[in-house]
């Protein structure tokens, strides 16, 4: 399983640093410019990291009718992460609402990736082939990439955020 915990490790890795950007994120005030750019660097990490661990580890895991549940579970919850994320940068960033939204989707990431890392991943790797532990490492590596450049701040207008 050593390619395995090389995947899983590096999605924690992943994980790390966008809890550490979160915490980072938090300590800003109003619409300032070390706001705006943790924001917009937390944003195109989690938009890559999500899309890249979606076509290397989950569809892997769902191929395998044991994993299907958790898999779609957390595929649901990138989605939401992802709504979160385009709403909160369609709103302005010195409101109160901007901050209550923003401790809204910290809460629920954090969850998520606690979730993936104490459940889903020992779970996965106990199901995993060689061949699935190469190809979801190897996979991974080359969509963050391709996923990171095209990820996109928000589709939305400013005009459209949720209040």
């Amino acid at each position: 399983m050593a390619q395995a915990e090389a995947i899983f490790e590096r999605l924690k890795i992943d994980h790390d640093k966008h809890r550490d950007l979160l915490d980072r994120i938090e300590e800003t005030s109003g619409e300032s410019s070390e706001r705006k750019e943790l924001f917009e660097l937390f944003t195109k990490e989690v938009k890559s990291h999500a899309a890249a661990e979606e076509q290397a580890v989950y569809s892997t895991m769902l191929r395998k009718p044991e994993t299907t549940d958790e898999t779609r579970h957390s595929v649901a919850e990138h989605h939401e992460l992802d709504e979160s994320l385009n709403d909160l940068a369609a709103t302005d960033m010195s409101s109160s609402a901007w901050l209550q939204k923003f401790k809204q989707l910290k809460h629920d990431y954090l969850h998520h990736i606690e979730e993936e890392e104490e459940d889903h991943f020992p779970d996965f790797e106990e199901k995993l082939t060689a061949k699935d532990e190469q190809e979801m490492a190897e996979i991974f590596e080359r969509r963050k990439k391709v996923e990171k450049e095209q990820a996109e701040i928000t589709p939305e207008k400013k005009s459209e955020a949720k209040e």
